[in-house]
């Protein structure tokens, strides 16, 4: 099944958002992309094979994450998503759990923002807030990580709890990566930050005022982008502290 499947993919390969997808994604020497290679298909119709294919045993999965193509890193993390839900609603606890542990264990293969934030929420965070919160260990773990991905998983991942107005998560890996130096972990902190705003703007602005002086300006700008003018202009204002 799984040759069939990258058969489909190849077969709707476009050569010239390939190379679009190349530079967006920051496939260059030294950039976080770097080795990764594209097909040139959309999102959409990627979730549209992916339907067909959620049938996959988690080693297929496995082996598709290997692979250095992004479609097929990309379409694995979807039947993942898929496989994972259709778990939940058949209660089925122990397939959950096994998707989980799957996917915490391929984390350093789950390379690039987009296989991230469209499968971390639906699968570690939904598991976490809704199953075991011993496991929640794993979230302070992956953001003390060497690795990006593990780290923007960590921030990413409790976007589940800020759903259900549990904000404590977020806050906690917040702190650990308030000073992170990568651009697409500011960004995503900041973006964390910012829904839990958007639900309670009084929590987001605790965690401003304890570390607005010095948090990356990336950062910053990702969380405060729905306030006002004037408390925008007061955050920015301040200069950081060295």
């Amino acid at each position: 099944m799984i040759n069939k499947l990258t058969a489909e993919l190849k077969s709707h390969e476009n050569p010239a958002r390939a190379i679009i997808y190349a530079g967006f994604y920051k496939t260059g020497e030294g950039h976080y992309g770097e080795g990764d290679s594209f097909l040139g298909l959309s999102v959409p119709l990627q979730r549209n094979i992916a339907k067909k294919y959620t049938d996959l045993t988690l080693k297929e999965i496995g082996t598709l994450l290997k692979s250095k193509i992004h479609e097929h890193r990309f379409t694995a993390t979807e039947i993942l998503v898929m496989k994972y839900e259709s778990a939940d609603e058949k209660g089925d606890d122990k397939l959950k759990a096994q998707i989980f542990r799957f996917y915490i264990a391929n984390a350093k293969r789950i390379n690039n923002w987009d296989l991230v934030d469209t499968s971390a929420p639906y699968i570690v965070g939904n598991f976490l807030l809704n199953e075991n919160a011993n496991d929640k260990a794993i979230l302070y773990k992956f953001a003390r990580s060497k690795n990006l991905w593990e780290r923007r998983i960590a921030i990413v991942a409790t976007q589940e709890f800020i759903r259900n107005d549990k904000f404590d998560e977020t806050l906690n890996v917040a702190s650990i990566l308030v000073n992170d130096k990568h651009d697409l972990i500011q960004k995503a902190t900041g973006w964390m930050l910012r829904e839990i705003g958007n639900r309670n703007q009084k929590v987001e602005e605790e965690f401003l005022r304890k570390h607005y002086k010095t948090m990356p300006r990336t950062m910053l700008r990702y969380a405060i982008e729905k306030f006002d003018v004037k408390k925008r202009k007061f955050y920015m204002s301040r200069k950081p502290e060295k």
